[in-house]
């Protein structure tokens, strides 16, 4: 049913069909977005997959390494070779567009590229199995910090297209319709109005030529 509120003219017909095409351009352009988030979206959970299963192997296979060294080195040995650090990093957080939404980036850069620089302690105390184990987190300490990145972009996507297809499905299903059928009201009042108009001119038109036929001049 129509809007009781709509005033049927034609400057409201021509409003309503304005706002119908932008409705119906802006549906497309959102069904448009929405297709392509979903093929962004597939491809970060994808990599998603492989990361994850990346880290876990790697954290596995570090783990089992330490645990290796714990039982060869005794824990107060194993806790002063790893109290002092050398090597430090540096996280940089930026951010990069996709498809209008906002996603973060992390890089992160070693104080020093030496890589031996990773090992905190001599090598004449500590068993072979540390050194495994400390450069095995070294490797997978990088798909970490990338799993990091595409989990929150794989949310953020998610998020972005549950909102477009919010706003696809009001346009699809209660704005453009509605727009439809107030564009279909209008049109059928201006019809009834214009036949009414024609009835009445064809009336006045009977009773004008009535009137001339019946008119007799005075006598004389």
């Amino acid at each position: 049913m129509a809007n009781a509120t709509i005033n049927p003219t034609r400057m409201e017909l021509t409003r309503l069909k304005g706002r119908l095409k932008t409705a119906v351009r802006g549906h497309k352009l959102l069904k448009d977005k929405r297709d392509e988030l979903m093929k962004q979206f597939l491809e970060v959970v994808r990599r998603n997959k492989e990361l994850r299963a990346s880290v876990e192997k790697g954290l596995e296979q570090s783990n089992t390494a330490f645990a290796v060294a714990s039982a060869v080195l005794l824990p107060e040995m194993l806790e002063q070779a790893l109290l002092y650090p050398k090597q430090s990093v540096a996280l940089e957080v930026g951010s990069r567009n996709i498809m209008s939404v906002m996603v973060p980036t992390y890089q992160f850069q070693t104080r020093s590229a030496n890589a031996a620089e990773i090992y905190p302690y001599g090598f004449a105390q500590t068993s072979g199995e540390l050194d495994t184990a400390v450069e095995g987190l070294g490797k997978v300490f990088e798909d970490m910090l990338e799993l990091a990145q595409v989990e929150k972009t794989m949310q953020l996507l998610a998020q972005d297209i549950e909102k477009t297809r919010r706003r696809v499905n009001a346009l699809e299903y209660v704005m453009i319709p509605d727009l439809k059928k107030n564009i279909r009201y209008i049109s059928m009042k201006l019809e009834e109005n214009e036949r009414g108009n024609t009835t009445r001119l064809m009336k006045v038109k009977d009773m004008m030529l009535q009137q001339a036929h019946d008119f007799r001049p005075p006598a004389q």
